[in-house]
């Protein structure tokens, strides 16, 4: 396959070197400092996956690219516009597959395609929930820190997740479809959730959540945030919900999250996408969510001012 991974940063470089070493053509648009250290000495990874793989890598989507499949593995709010240049390079649709946290990645991406021109937009994209753990040690250098899955879903057509989930199985990547988007997306959101303030706020890798104070506020928000997952029609247990965060990090347990990678970065996070999301759908709603909105409210006060992101792309 031919594909294009839009906003390569940890996971996106890792998917893509193994989807390179896989037989696929693979081009990664990444920060400059970033693609320029893969063009001149490629992929490294550590950890799980030591390789080093050359990849062809380039700092801005090229004109009139021909490929048949795209990766947005950039930062949710980052969505529309990724999209929208990815669109305009395409210049006729194509697969995208949106590997972001947060909710409503999938409407995000489907109004950009259209407003950009494209057709029936929705019936082209696959929506990822990603728990595969990556950190970017350096540019060009990334750390496979555990266990995980990835898990596809078509988000209106029908025909493109299983041809992607064969390719990621063929490099080696944990990879199946799944039928009920919407509650893997907020089975994703709940673990998120609870996970990446916590560890952001507090500096700390995934594994040490099991332990107090950091295990009593991970439960804090995830509870909160399953009472707006019900509130919105999605089913979980308590026991099915903690089971799952435990599971994840355990699995992750020396990886940083993406959100304190962003703050050690100086970087924007996606807060908002994930808290923020939950805690406007609680307002909604009129549920009280304390401890989410006192996170949310921590984390954007140690975000920088501005952040450029990845997405000047063309």
């Amino acid at each position: 396959m031919r594909l294009v991974v839009v906003g390569a940063g940890a996971i996106g470089t890792l998917f893509g070197a193994l989807l390179q070493r896989a037989g696929n053509e693979v081009t990664l648009v990444a920060r400059p400092e970033h693609a320029s250290a893969i063009q001149r000495d490629g992929v490294r990874l550590e950890g799980r996956t030591a390789a080093t793989i050359p990849v062809q890598a380039v700092p801005t989507l090229p004109d009139g690219l021909v490929v048949d499949a795209a990766l947005l593995t950039v930062k949710t709010f980052d969505v529309p516009s990724a999209a929208a240049v990815f669109a305009q390079s395409a210049r006729t649709p194509t697969v995208v597959a949106a590997l972001e946290n947060g909710l409503g990645v999938e409407e995000a991406a489907e109004q950009a395609l259209t407003s950009a021109g494209w057709s029936a937009a929705g019936d082209w994209i696959v929506r990822g929930i990603n728990s595969v753990p990556a950190m970017l040690v350096g540019p060009g250098v990334v750390r496979h820190a555990g266990e995980g899955e990835l898990l596809l879903a078509d988000y209106k057509s029908g025909k493109h997740a299983e041809v992607l989930a064969r390719a990621f199985r063929a490099a080696g990547i944990s990879a199946r479809v799944t039928e009920d988007r919407e509650r893997e997306v907020w089975r994703k959101a709940l673990v998120n959730a609870a996970i990446n303030p916590v560890t952001a706020d507090h500096g700390i890798p995934n594994g040490r959540l099991l332990l107090d104070p950091y295990r009593g506020q991970a439960l804090q928000l995830l509870d909160e945030a399953l009472s707006v997952a019900q509130a919105e029609g999605v089913r979980f247990t308590d026991t099915d919900a903690q089971r799952e965060l435990w599971r994840v990090v355990r699995a992750t347990a020396e990886n940083r999250s993406s959100m304190l990678q962003d703050l050690d970065r100086g970087r924007r996070t996606e807060i908002d996408s994930i808290s923020g999301a939950i805690l406007e759908l609680g307002q909604r709603r009129g549920i009280a969510l304390p401890a989410t909105a006192r996170i949310v409210q921590r984390i954007h006060a140690r975000e920088p001012r501005t952040d450029p992101g990845v997405t000047r792309l063309a």
